[in-house]
Parts: C-alpha cells; structure tokens; sequence
C-alpha cells in the first residue's frame, strides 16, 4: 500500500477537525474561557442571538460538564477524533459494500459531489430515520446541509447497533458537534474522499495507517517530555503492518508448530516463514 497521501493527509484532517468541532461549539456559545447563558422562549433557546430547539439544552449541559472536568481543548480533540473515526469507518464499509441500504454516504459512483445518500434520500431506509422530515427538507430545496446530516445521524446511529463501540448512539453532546457544511468543497468529508485514492481503501490495513498517521504531530509534540495521560496513546501508539506480524507470527509460534508437526499443512499457508538454515560442521561439533 502506497502510504504517501495517507501520511500527507491525516495530520491535516486532525487540524480540520478539531477546527470544524471547536467552530461548532463557538456557536453554541462555548469556548475556552466563557460559557454563554441559554435564555428559553417558548420551545426556544437562544444562545448568543441564535435560536435553537429547546431540546439542545439538555445534551448542551453534559458537554459543559464535560468541559468543566477535563478542559475545552481535550473535549474538542476528543470529539475531533470521534467524528473523523466515525467517517473513516463509513468511508470503508460504503467502498466495500457494506451498508445495508446499498447508497454511499460520502460519495457517488458517478464521480458527483452529491453524495449518493443524499441523492436518494427518499428511498433511503434506516431505523428511526423520521421520513416526513426526510421529504419536508427535500421539498424545500435550500435545506440540503440540514437533510444530509440527518441522514448522518440516522446512519450512525443504525451502525451502533452493530458496533457500539464504534458507533456510540447519537443523540447526545456528539451531534451538536458534527462538523457544519459537510457538503462544501472544503468540508472534512469531501477531503476525506478527494485525498485518499479508492484503491488505497482495499486493505484494512488502511485504518491503522490512518490512525497513525493522524496522531503523528501530537506524538512529535510529546516525545521527551513528561507525558500527560491523555498524551499516552500518542507517544506510545505504533500501527505494525500487516505483514510484519504475519512474519513474527509464522517465524515463532509457526515455527515452533511446525517442529512438533513437521509435515503439517499449514506450513504451505504460512508466505513469510523463513525455513531454519541448515548448520554447518562447525556449529554442529
């Protein structure tokens, strides 16, 4: 696997992550050093001037809590690293066909830049997806941004069921950060798809590679200094190929298989097993 564009592109996308979530909570009146107040009208809460549904204020208050606990920047790294894991995963499955719905999220075989999830948002079937609002922003014609993350919601939330763990169930503090403008040229999504080539995308490997790539300036940033524990994973955190540990696998446990079993077949599966040399008279004596 070609890592170059990988390498060139994860650094990068940390940054606009971060950038999009942070941007995002400046809106909903959070920042480093002020908290704005939430003032309720009817079904309402206006904050810094802006309306919203009343029931952001909910979710709004975990994420400060959040915030008070372990600090606004970690929150939005933290919250950066969800949403980008979130459509790596989705970038994999939909190149792999593995979204039950059969449309891609992020992108369209066609090479538009309308995802196909969006194209289609009316044939679209996903749990809990609310249709009459599906075809109510369809309608309008000027609400695709709104349209599209719902679909995002609605397919995220369908992939916890399968991967909790991945996939955490959206509803919370997570959904008012998703990046804004997930459909522009420049969005995080469409760097997503327009930097890493298709065919990179044919090996999980891809996932590690990525991860690594994406913590590289923070692991640059914390070497030599007394770590944090939020900084651990960066510092100490490697992706080892594929084939490196195919090739300690097969050359020490396959290895020791194979002297108790020395016509085994899965010696004629094991390509990286290195066959002992053969000693000469003088090591033997």
């Amino acid at each position: 696997m070609n890592t170059a564009n990988i390498k060139s592109y994860a650094p990068k996308a940390r940054r606009d992550f971060i950038q999009a979530v942070t941007e995002k909570a400046h809106l909903l009146g959070l920042s480093e050093d002020h908290i704005e107040p939430v003032e309720i009208k009817g079904d309402v809460a206006i904050i810094a001037g802006r309306p919203y549904p009343k029931r952001i204020g909910s979710p709004r208050k975990q994420l400060i809590d959040r915030i008070n606990r372990e600090g606004f920047e970690i929150v939005m790294r933290a919250m950066a690293y969800t949403w980008f894991n979130r459509f790596v995963a989705i970038r994999y499955m939909e190149l792999h066909d593995y979204l039950d719905h059969g449309f891609r999220v992020l992108s369209n075989r066609s090479g538009s830049e309308i995802p196909e999830i969006l194209e289609h948002a009316t044939d679209v079937e996903l749990p809990g997806l609310d249709k009459e609002e599906v075809v109510r922003l369809r309608l309008a014609g000027d609400q695709d941004n709104e349209l599209y993350q719902l679909l995002m919601v609605a397919q995220c939330n369908a992939l916890s069921r399968a991967m909790p763990f991945l996939f955490e169930r959206i509803g919370g503090y997570a959904e008012l950060l998703m990046p804004d403008n997930l459909l522009h040229s420049n969005s995080p999504v469409r760097n997503l798809v327009n930097e890493i080539p298709e065919e990179n995308w044919q090996q999980i490997e891809i996932i590690g590679w990525i991860y690594q790539f994406y913590i590289s300036e923070k692991k640059d940033e914390v070497i030599g200094k007394v770590v944090k524990s939020e900084d651990i994973p960066a510092a100490t955190q490697l992706f080892t190929p594929n084939w490196i540990v195919k090739y300690m696998v097969q050359n020490s446990l396959g290895a020791q298989w194979l002297t108790t079993y020395p016509h085994s077949p899965l010696k004629e599966q094991m390509d990286y097993y290195i066959e002992p040399a053969e000693q000469t008279d003088e090591v033997k004596a």
